[in-house]
């Protein structure tokens, strides 16, 4: 690729960023203006397209899996159910609303993609902060914050710990020794912060309205075979890869949705086309457009450079270089989509790691498993870098554009500088916790 090229991409990769950032246009409209001028240019060409294809797959398809649940889920009376069970826990305080916001998004978290939490979530939260006269835009940016650092429990928690974990074919156990540790630092960080952030809705205290007729499960039965759906959904997260047949997160949500939505066809309580036409696809040509772009950076041999760079810098120090890791991934995360990023991320640290001579140059390939110990806390690090740092911005992470779609949907739009002002903070805060259980991770696998 040429110079030329090379300014060409970065300058339509950091254009389609700035607008983005002082909301000029439309974010979707924005990546799929950038990824088009790439493709007519001819940067991008069709192997480039089939590439990106292949590394957003799985991403997407956790997505769309989620989203199709969560849709079939709305249909059961089930969030109405657990609204006006969370609405009585709070007992009209602002506090145990935020408190039992964590409570509630954690565990889901740990077993689902955080997007698709997101999605679960939103109704109820919309429905008590209502009822408790509250702004819905600060839980529900608390809530994607809140699931992306959650998504650090587990391999299948957020879709870029998913992509790095995959790469190097780390398993849902090996995950839970090495690395989910740093999710509950991140989670436990974020608490103390709450009464700075939303001093207005800690403090809050009003009386719960009046009781109406009590939620209850519209129908049943039909509920029975929903809720089937997603705890199979969430068992296969867990036990899929060690079945004879390994079933990956990406195949076990889009087998979930095709489920999904043949229980809502067999009960004939949704159209199947309402329910797709409910899914966000403004949030899925985003993060597709994104890869596309984050493609045409990888093909200028940028990635290449860096991966050299790093062994200038840093040379076999492979503590800062997880750190590193951290800071870097995590600062980039914050301005672009955070699982492109770590999709770029994995070919320059593996890079990196050959050329430092800890792997052979066969690890460059995709079926190679046989890392060494010692260089886990390099790819740990850009899980955290990823996933934390994702937090910081609007675009930072899927969660936070799903957060932010359906804020617009109630009325309530949220501009990249509001989201900034409580992800900023708390990102900072959860990566240097993060940071200093890296440092740990790295002494004893030494």
């Amino acid at each position: 690729m040429s110079d030329w090229q090379i300014y060409l991409v970065v300058g339509v990769f950091s254009v389609v960023i700035l607008v983005i950032a002082f909301d000029v246009i439309d974010m979707a409209v924005a990546a799929l203006v950038g990824a088009s001028a790439l493709i007519a240019l001819g940067i991008l060409e069709e192997k480039d397209l089939l590439a990106t294809a292949r590394t957003s797959a799985g991403p997407i398809s956790l997505l769309f899996g989620g989203m199709i649940v969560a849709r079939i889920l709305s249909t059961t009376g089930l969030f109405d159910l657990v609204g006006d069970f969370y609405l009585r826990a709070t007992a009209g305080s602002g506090k145990r609303f935020l408190l039992l916001l964590i409570v509630i998004v954690a565990p889901l978290c740990a077993l689902l993609p955080n997007a698709t939490t997101v999605i679960l979530l939103a109704p109820i939260i919309v429905r008590v902060a209502r009822a408790l006269d509250i702004d819905i835009v600060p839980p529900l940016i608390l809530t994607a914050i809140l699931s992306n650092a959650a998504g650090l429990l587990t391999l299948v928690g957020d879709p870029a710990t998913f992509l790095v974990g995959s790469s190097i074919g780390m398993t849902f156990g090996e995950y839970l020794r090495r690395a989910s540790l740093g999710g509950v630092l991140a989670i436990l960080v974020a608490i103390p912060l709450l009464p700075v952030m939303m001093p207005g809705i800690w403090r809050m205290a009003r009386p719960l309205p009046p009781r109406t007729a009590r939620a209850q499960l519209k129908r049943p039965v039909y509920a029975v075979f929903a809720l089937v759906v997603l705890m199979l959904m969430m068992v296969l997260f867990v036990m899929g890869e060690d079945l004879p047949t390994r079933i990956v997160p990406p195949v076990v949500a889009v087998i979930a949705s095709a489920l999904a939505l043949l229980v809502a066809f067999a009960f004939k309580v949704e159209p199947t086309e309402n329910v797709l036409r409910d899914v966000d696809w403004k949030t899925l040509l985003f993060l597709s457009c994104i890869f596309c772009l984050v493609q045409g950076m990888a093909k200028t041999g940028l990635l290449e450079v860096m991966s050299v760079k790093l062994y200038e810098v840093f040379g076999t120090r492979l503590t800062l270089v997880a750190l590193a890791m951290i800071f870097g991934i995590g600062v980039l995360s914050s301005v672009l989509a955070n699982v492109p990023v770590a999709a770029a991320s994995i070919v320059m640290v593996k890079g990196y790691l050959v050329t430092a001579e800890f792997v052979p140059d066969a690890a460059l390939s995709d079926q190679f498993t046989q890392w060494p110990p010692a260089v886990i806390p390099v790819f740990v690090g850009m899980m955290y870098g990823a996933t934390l740092g994702g937090n910081a911005t609007l675009v930072g992470s899927a969660a936070n554009i799903v957060a932010a779609g359906i804020c617009a949907r109630e009325g309530t739009p949220v501009s990249f500088g509001r989201f900034l002002r409580y992800g900023l903070p708390v990102t900072a805060c959860q990566l240097a916790v993060a940071a200093g259980y890296l440092v740990v991770l790295t002494k004893v696998l030494h």
